[in-house]
């Protein structure tokens, strides 16, 4: 089967999963895959993909629930095989600071503009996990993409999306986070999952070695001596060191302890990994860059740091949907309009990824050509595409004119709500809930 054959299968199995408005969503997808710049949502019912009235936009977004499980399984039927699956997991902010009528805005992280500033912004959150098909290049094929609740965390919403996706696969995956989940809540979360994972730790983290022998008296130990990554007098003997060269980084000095964990999770056995640029006098240059591994099958120390550095191609798919296929451009007013717009973006990034061997290189005039295309190259030629391709959505029927709002009838102010601060109170120990 070739590319387009392909591409136009994938099309007609996500046309039947959408259910109502279904042909509105296609006619959406196609014009915001085909627009490189649009001033405002409404605009994207000028494009000459989009067959129907401006108004139908919000009304389908508001009434359609796009299936995310019914998706996520179509995704996963669509991966490349042969090799081991990578996945990355991730979560970001759709600022929506002026939106009080917006039902469950919270507070929610951004990286700072500017020096000094506070990375935090008002809006809703939404957490990511994709699988990274290649060793070079910005691709993802995002699997499930889905709004942080005000009732949940980064981390009960990561963990629970790992264990949809990783339900029935037959070879066992592995994924890379970021700082924020390398942590021992997440390791409770994740525990059943069967997924190896690898997670970059901050420098002011503190792990344990495994407990000396039992001595025979009290209760057996359950940590061993204390390691903490800032304070180099705490470590002990690496189990694992080597020195290499990389193209890109130049000289690297890894060191591997194995038998370490947690506080919280002593029955949780990890491998710590310290990653050191060197320059020619083997002093570091660079902050030192700490991971963390868990599971049976993790790769070795040599390749374990090479494919952590695929995790960052998360953050240029945020950036695609956010500059490039307008995620945060609409200004919906109901969660289930920006749930429903969330769901498309996996959508139509699958659609460009299927294409790109179809797609020609387009670029503008101060761009330069590229071996591999990227989502944002095949986004620009994929409207020479469309003619092939057709669409599986039929065309707009005629509904009449509306009647509009009634003369002399009231309209009622739309109900505010209160922005949703979290916030995390610890257990209470079990000696005072006794007393």
């Amino acid at each position: 089967m070739n590319s387009v054959a392909e591409l136009q299968l994938f099309r007609k199995r996500a046309y039947g999963l959408l259910g109502n408005g279904r042909d509105v969503l296609f006619d959406l997808m196609d014009s915001v895959i085909t627009s490189r710049k649009l001033p405002s949502f409404a605009e994207v019912s000028l494009s000459p993909r989009f067959r129907r009235q401006w108004s139908s936009l919000y009304k389908t977004l508001e009434r359609s629930k796009p299936p995310a499980d019914k998706l996520m399984r179509l995704y996963t039927d669509s991966l490349p095989k042969g090799n081991r699956l990578v996945l990355a997991g991730d979560h970001t902010a759709w600022p929506r600071l002026w939106s009080p009528t917006l039902k469950e805005r919270t507070h929610e992280h951004q990286p700072a503009w500017a020096p000094g500033s506070k990375p935090i912004t008002l809006g809703q959150g939404y957490s990511t996990i994709v699988c990274v098909p290649e060793k070079s290049g910005s691709w993802v094929l995002p699997l499930v993409h889905e709004r942080i609740t005000s009732f949940e965390s980064p981390l009960e919403k990561a963990a629970h999306q790992l264990k949809r996706v990783c339900q029935g696969m037959s070879e066992r995956p592995i994924s890379l986070w970021d700082a924020e989940y390398g942590c021992a809540r997440f390791i409770q979360l994740t525990a059943e999952v069967a997924c190896d994972k690898v997670m970059r730790l901050r420098s002011n983290r503190v792990v344990y070695g495994p407990p000396p022998a039992y001595s025979g008296r009290g209760r057996p130990r359950k940590h061993g001596d204390k390691f903490k990554l800032n304070a180099p007098n705490t470590w002990w003997a690496p189990t694992q060191q080597d020195e290499c060269v990389d193209e890109r980084l130049g000289h690297l000095r890894l060191r591997c302890w194995d038998n370490v964990h947690f506080r919280k999770t002593a029955t949780h056995s990890m491998q710590l990994i310290l990653v050191e640029r060197l320059d020619a006098d083997g002093k570091r240059t660079h902050r030192p860059l700490w991971l963390v591994g868990t599971g049976n099958t993790v790769p070795p120390l040599d390749s374990l740091w090479q494919l952590y550095l695929r995790r960052f191609c998360v953050d240029h798919w945020y950036r695609l949907i956010k500059q490039r296929l307008h995620w945060c451009l609409p200004k919906l007013g109901t969660s289930a309009q920006t749930d429903a717009w969330s769901t498309l973006m996996p959508l139509m990034t699958w659609q460009l990824w299927l294409a790109r061997h179809e797609v020609a290189n387009h670029t503008l005039p101060w761009q330069k050509p590229l071996a591999q295309p990227t989502p944002g190259r095949v986004a620009n030629g994929f409207d020479t595409l469309l003619d092939t391709l057709g669409t599986p959505a039929e065309d707009a029927k005629p509904r009449g004119k509306s009647p509009g709002w009634p003369t002399g009838k009231s309209r009622t102010p739309r109900k505010r709500f209160p922005t949703v601060k979290k916030t995390y109170s610890k257990p209470k120990s079990k000696a005072k809930q006794v007393a």
